[in-house]
């Protein structure tokens, strides 16, 4: 190895240091304010490894039935959520690939950047109309606003790198259009598919604001469990650190695990071939 590479090595890494090192931190920080009381948390000069654990906080957050509650609509509303998207993304972004409608895709480019709560207002006052406010049904509705934007950029960009010789060759005898996109075309895609998947899921699981403005009292989700943990009258630094990792820690979990397919379908859906 040339001192050329080395020194684009520890480069890398050095700008990979300072661009990781935040998030950590943070991470780290909401774990230890997690693990203390709170004497420990208002303590100055700062104690970041208490001498004792607060594991109550954990128990407190977990024993709370609204959060148990809470964490199951997020369930619901995440996996349908997400289930409709790949039902109706997956095709649209084969379609969209197939017949190179750039223009379309730009539709889909800028209904992903547009802020949710564009929608939020008209879809309010439709949802109040039919009288569905207070359900899981408006939260999945909207949380489709989210979902299938994702879901159809990502298996675009995917489906261009596929090879159009199988599916011509599929054509060619006989099998139609529906026959290639199942067939042929979904098994190719599967990667792709598994990162539209789980890009899907976490940014309908970490949503805020359509939970707590279109959900009941019994129909809010996780995000929503972190923010009613915040009294005015007093703010507890440990149960609701705590509360914060637990709703992190699905998402985490699936990130972490399924880290290789992320890579290996956003590597291949970025690079077009011809």
């Amino acid at each position: 190895m040339t001192p050329k590479q080395i020194i684009g090595k520890i480069g890398l890494w050095f700008a990979v240091l300072v661009i990781v090192s935040p998030a950590i931190l943070f991470f780290l920080w909401m774990l230890s304010l997690s693990l203390k009381f709170e004497v420990d948390n208002a303590a100055y000069p700062p104690v970041f490894i208490p001498e004792h654990f607060a594991w109550k906080n954990y128990a407190d957050v977990l024993a709370s039935n609204r959060f148990v509650t809470y964490f199951f609509n997020s369930l619901i509303v995440t996996g349908s959520a997400t289930v409709l998207a790949l039902m109706v993304g997956v095709p649209a972004g084969y379609g969209i690939a197939r017949m190179a409608a750039h223009k379309s895709a730009i539709v889909i480019l800028i209904a992903r950047i547009t802020p949710g709560l564009s929608y939020l207002i008209p879809l309010f006052l439709l949802f109040q109309w039919l009288g569905l406010l207070g359900t899981l049904v408006p939260q999945i509705i909207i949380h489709l606003v989210v979902t299938v934007p994702i879901v159809i950029w990502i298996m675009i960009g995917y489906f261009e790198t596929t090879p159009l010789e199988l599916e011509e060759a599929a054509l060619i005898d006989g099998a139609g259009r529906w026959q290639v996109f199942r067939h042929v075309a979904l098994p190719i895609a599967k990667p792709g598919i598994a990162v539209a998947f789980i890009l899907a899921v976490i940014f309908s699981w970490n949503n805020f604001v359509f939970g707590i403005v279109l959900a009941g009292r019994e129909t809010r989700t996780l995000p929503v469990a972190v923010y009613n943990m915040i009294s005015f009258d007093q703010l507890s630094w440990g149960p609701l650190a705590a509360a914060a990792l637990v709703v992190t820690l699905p998402v985490l979990l699936l990130t972490v695990f399924a880290q290789r397919q992320i890579v290996a379908g956003l590597t291949a859906g970025a690079v077009k071939g011809g």
